[in-house]
């Protein structure tokens, strides 16, 4: 499981076919999540505490001593695949290391649920599997990669 977190602080949306299906508002992440092959609910739940936990965002000196959970902020959850393309050989991405969506789907419904359940403030989706438009603006900028 990939998961890649930017900081934002004046919220985001997702949006499908024109319609927002997800937004959160004021400081908070953006967390793309890209599910592997053979990725079960223990890589889920890990990370979605790590996400929780992860201090990112600046305390009163200045430095990123902060949580997600410390400030209360929100966190849109983003489906996003080709977080496992494989691009060493050739010009186009190999995606054999991505879940089937069948598999997928169900570890991110279930790290939103766990986002939720660590306590963080808002967590807003966007449509597993569909053509999404992200629209934010990255705080910092700051943008950092966990796996599991």
């Amino acid at each position: 499981m990939i998961v890649v977190l930017q900081r934002v602080h004046s919220g985001a949306r997702v949006r499908v076919d024109g319609e927002v299906v997800g937004a959160i508002e004021g400081a908070g992440l953006v967390v793309l999540l890209g599910v592997l092959a053979g990725d079960t609910e223990r890589e889920a739940l890990a990370l979605a505490e790590r996400t929780a936990r992860y201090r990112v965002f600046q305390d009163d000196e200045g430095r990123m001593n902060r949580s997600l959970l410390d400030v209360g902020g929100g966190a849109l959850l983003i489906s996003q695949f080709t977080l496992a393309a494989d691009g060493r050989k050739g010009r186009r991405p190999s995606f054999d290391r991505a879940a089937p969506p069948a598999e997928a789907g169900p570890l991110y419904e279930r790290f939103a649920a766990h986002l939720t359940e660590f306590g963080v403030a808002s967590v807003a989706t966007g449509r597993f599997g569909a053509l999404m438009e992200v629209e934010f603006v990255n705080h910092g900028p700051a943008t950092f990669l966990l796996e599991q």
